[in-house]
C-alpha cells in the first residue's frame, strides 16, 4: 500500500490540468455569437440565455457578460448556453423574435418558450433561481440529472 499512494498521487498531479483544461474549454463553448443560430437548434437540450444590445461597448452588456462568466459552471450545471448579439443593423432572426429595444436579457426555456426577459443586467444567482423554479428542471433535479 506504501508503494501505491506515490503512484497514485503522481497520476493525479498529471491527470488534473488535463481535467481543468477541458473544464475551461467547456465552459467557453457555453457564449456564442447569436447571428447565424436559430433557437430551434437548441430546443429540448439547452435552455439559451440571450443577451442583446445594440452596441459592445453597452455598459450594460459588459456587465451582463461579466456576471455571467463569473459563474459559467452553475449555467452548465443547469444546460443553459449564452447567445450574444450586439449587432442592431443587421436584424438578426433573434431579433426579429424577441424585438429588443436597447439592451435585453432573456430566458429561454428547453421547450423554446420565453421564460424570462429583463431590460438590464441579472446575476447567475438570480437566472439559476428562475431555471430552478421550471418544471422541466425539477423534473431533471428529481431524475438525478
Amino acid at each position: 500500500m506504501k508503494f501505491l499512494t506515490p503512484i497514485i498521487f503522481s497520476i493525479s498531479l498529471a491527470v488534473a490540468p488535463v481535467i481543468a483544461n477541458e473544464t475551461i474549454r467547456s465552459k467557453e463553448t457555453l457564449i456564442k455569437e447569436a447571428a447565424e443560430i436559430s433557437l430551434s437548434d437548441f430546443l429540448w437540450t439547452h435552455r439559451p440565455i440571450i443577451v442583446l444590445a445594440d452596441s459592445p461597448d453597452d455598459p450594460r452588456f459588459i456587465k451582463q457578460m461579466s456576471l455571467l462568466r463569473a459563474d459559467l459552471s452553475e449555467l452548465a450545471e443547469r444546460d443553459a448556453i449564452i447567445l450574444t448579439d450586439t449587432n442592431s443593423s443587421l436584424k438578426s432572426a433573434l431579433r426579429k423574435q424577441l424585438r429588443p429595444r436597447g439592451f435585453m436579457l432573456v430566458l429561454i426555456g428547453k421547450d423554446g418558450g420565453v421564460k424570462l426577459r429583463k431590460p438590464f443586467p441579472w446575476n447567475v444567482r438570480e437566472i439559476s433561481r428562475v431555471i430552478d423554479k421550471m418544471p422541466m428542471r425539477r423534473q431533471e433535479i428529481n431524475d438525478g440529472g
